[in-house]
């Protein structure tokens, strides 16, 4: 197996930590340096990026994202799992006063810090939803400077399981009593037009 392809595959949406393990300043800016890298769109390098790794801002972010859609019931991350950091994108609306023109590079510099977290050991969450007025608010961020993801990180401390998507279409991810979290994936075949 490749080494990329073993990257995306530990490269999952974790909504549990080991919060005994932090993350450093200087390895969050590894990651942002990553980013920075990135092929972006017309070149115009307009995402900004704000680090969280002391506890309290960290403590500050969580309450603003909103995690596991779908599955509210179980109030994700448990208290005592969350993420030791946060890395929230942000378009910069000086740089593009057409956000959406920019937003496919949101999700190529988060994929790419996600893929540097694996290779260190670390997992994350990508989180587009959150209370935008209050993460605005939790960390000062200037006006000019747009929210459209919040990125959780830390080391995973549970288990994710690919599967196939079954009979009835369902991409749903679910839980078992053992807390093993499934991820339904289409085949190849099925992707293929």
């Amino acid at each position: 197996m490749s080494d990329l392809r073993e990257l995306v595959l530990r490269n999952r949406s974790y909504r549990g930590y080991d919060r005994s393990r932090k993350i450093t300043k200087e390895e969050l800016l590894e990651l942002v340096d990553l980013a920075r890298i990135c092929p972006s769109s017309k070149n115009g390098q307009v995402l900004k990026f704000h680090i969280a790794y002391e506890e309290e801002e960290v403590a500050r972010i969580q309450p603003t994202t909103m995690w596991a859609g779908a599955l509210p019931e179980l109030h994700l991350p448990y208290p005592g799992t969350e993420p030791v950091a946060f890395i929230v994108i942000c378009i910069d609306t000086q740089l593009a006063p057409n956000e959406a023109v920019f937003v496919r590079d949101v999700g190529i510099t988060a994929q790419t810090m996600l893929l540097g977290a694996a290779e260190k050991g670390l997992g994350g969450c990508m989180i587009g939803s959150f209370k935008r007025a209050d993460l605005i608010e939790a960390i000062g961020l200037p006006e000019h400077l747009s929210p459209n993801l919040v990125i959780a990180l830390g080391k995973p401390a549970e288990e994710i399981i690919l599967t196939q998507v079954p009979e009835n279409g369902s991409t749903n991810y679910y839980r078992d009593e053992a807390g093993i979290h499934y991820v339904p994936k289409r085949s190849l075949e099925d992707l293929l037009v």
